[in-house]
């Protein structure tokens, strides 16, 4: 199989004229070339931070506080999980998952609530769907069974230290949201040496140098932190001292669009088109240990193909910053996971 185009290549997105050969669900060759094709190809979206049951309660509790919204146990997202029959949340979590596969996203690390019984509704929403999903669970460590990693809500909801103790034992990932209300969780999360750290918005140049000094990862989440009202993560700073992946957060708040997080994230800070795509691609990939997120031989053949002779994107003189700042989902040609 083959396609061609202009082709956002290696890990650099460099822009270049030619095909890409496909064979056994992998990148075999890159190779520039004349070609008569419009088309932009691009890795397909790694979504590095979502929680797909909230797809249960869209637009849910408006005018309500973070702690209000998703804190556990009494958070409305929570009671309304609680009562939710495992054929609807199966049911919601798969309508959104078609919307993340439409819009290019072709892998996602999901903070999965439920326990084993949640793991196991959304190995059923996937079905025959053919996202790569790294799950991390959460409740008691036996999810860990069945689950990828464990994903922590908050060193202010509990401790912790048993899970992450577990998580290492058995060689899987610990990841815990940090710094999303205020400063006073980082340190505590920190301390539990997590192989990464979600939204750190409030983070002080202390906790930027534990970042820095210990390599660890964050994932931001933006449009999440906006609508919560908890301020705009310090994503220059972030990307200045570790690796930065992108991600959208609860469905219940916003769309799983990472063309919507790109957009949002690039007007906003002053990131580069390139490092941008670099988050919402490679950096989750690189996080969660998948072998994609970048146009190079070797790697899984998860590509995105953009016309680019629609009315959206015809003219663009940068095709980078055309797909992280102008893109969206009607401009999406193929997206091939297989």
């Amino acid at each position: 199989m083959e396609l061609s185009g202009t082709i956002l290549s290696g890990p650099e997105y460099e822009p270049i004229e030619g095909r890409i050969v496909l064979k056994n669900g992998k990148i075999a060759a890159v190779e520039a070339s004349a070609t008569d094709s419009t088309d932009i190809i691009c890795p397909a979206f790694v979504n590095a931070h979502t929680h797909l049951g909230d797809s249960i309660a869209k637009e849910a509790g408006r005018g309500l506080s973070l702690e209000e919204l998703v804190a556990p146990p009494g958070g409305l997202k929570h009671r309304l999980l609680a009562d939710a029959s495992r054929e609807d949340l199966v049911a919601s979590m798969q309508r959104s998952l078609r919307v993340m596969r439409s819009g290019g996203t072709g892998a996602f690390i999901e903070f999965r609530e439920g326990g084993v019984e949640g793991v196991d509704a959304l190995a059923s929403a996937l079905g025959p769907l053919d996202l790569e999903a790294f799950v991390m669970g959460r409740g008691d460590a036996t999810v860990l069974d069945v689950a990828d990693g464990y994903g922590a809500s908050g060193a202010r909801d509990d401790e912790f230290s048993a899970e992450r103790a577990a998580a290492r034992e058995r060689d899987k990932l610990f990841g815990i949201h940090a710094g999303e209300l205020d400063a006073a969780d980082i340190n505590p999360a920190l301390d539990l040496d997590p192989d990464f750290l979600v939204h750190m918005v409030h983070a002080e140049p202390l906790h930027l140098e534990r970042v820095e000094d210990r390599g660890v990862p964050v994932v931001v989440c933006p449009r999440s932190n906006l609508v919560t009202g908890v301020g705009v993560p310090p994503v220059t700073d972030l990307l200045e001292r570790t690796t930065v992946a992108l991600g959208t957060d609860n469905v219940m708040l916003n769309s799983p669009s990472m063309f919507r997080e790109m957009e949002f994230v690039s007007k906003l800070c002053d990131i580069s088109a390139p490092e941008v795509l670099r988050m919402a691609t490679a950096a989750g990939a690189e996080l969660a240990g998948m072998n994609c997120g970048v146009i190079e031989p070797g790697r899984a053949a998860r590509l995105l193909v953009l016309d680019g002779d629609s009315d959206n994107l015809c003219g663009a003189h940068d095709p980078v910053r055309a797909v992280v700042r102008r893109a969206g989902v009607g401009d999406v040609k193929r997206v091939v996971l297989r």
